[in-house]
């Protein structure tokens, strides 16, 4: 019998507090839950810097910058790439957002983005594409779980815009 692998993460229902975290940016600067205190976070987890879904959803937030600023959220990608990685990345493609690196996973795991999964009929331990959108007081105020990168930037901006009620 293969062992299963258990990652105790978050209880992600909307209305809970969101944990408390600290990771260093693609400038390798400490960015901590705290600094986005009174705003809206945009929190989404990724896999991989410079890989065709991630590429997409990076530019596509990038995109919506503005959009998201205007409506005072703030927006913040996690994977588990290295600073220089993610540095490289944003250069390349001229990303606006904040890209966090979680090396060791534990960002990722705490809040349930690490997982099994299933590519091609082979299981794996990877990132899963997950987005919290979390609330000025810090709260999780929507979730979305197995995201599809395409048009994933509008649904969060919709989302948003319903929730502060100028949808």
């Amino acid at each position: 019998m293969r062992p299963v692998l258990r990652v105790k993460a978050m209880k992600s229902s909307i209305g809970t507090r969101t944990p408390a975290f600290s990771l260093p940016d693609q400038s390798n600067h400490p960015v901590s839950l705290k600094d986005f205190s009174g705003k809206w976070l945009v929190l989404y987890f990724y896999p991989k810097d410079d890989t065709p879904g991630c590429t997409i959803e990076a530019r596509d937030f990038t995109g919506f910058r503005e959009q998201f600023h205007k409506m005072g959220a703030a927006i913040a990608g996690v994977s588990p790439d290295s600073p220089q990685n993610h540095a490289k990345f944003c250069q390349k493609y001229e990303l606006g957002i904040t890209l966090l690196c979680d090396e060791k996973r534990e960002v990722l795991e705490k809040f349930g983005a690490w997982g099994l999964k299933q590519n091609y009929g082979k299981e794996s331990m990877g990132v899963l594409r997950t987005t919290y959108l979390i609330d000025p007081q810090g709260r999780i105020a929507e979730v979305w779980r197995n995201v599809k990168a395409d048009g994933h930037a509008q649904a969060v901006m919709e989302k948003l815009k319903e929730l502060q009620g100028t949808k």
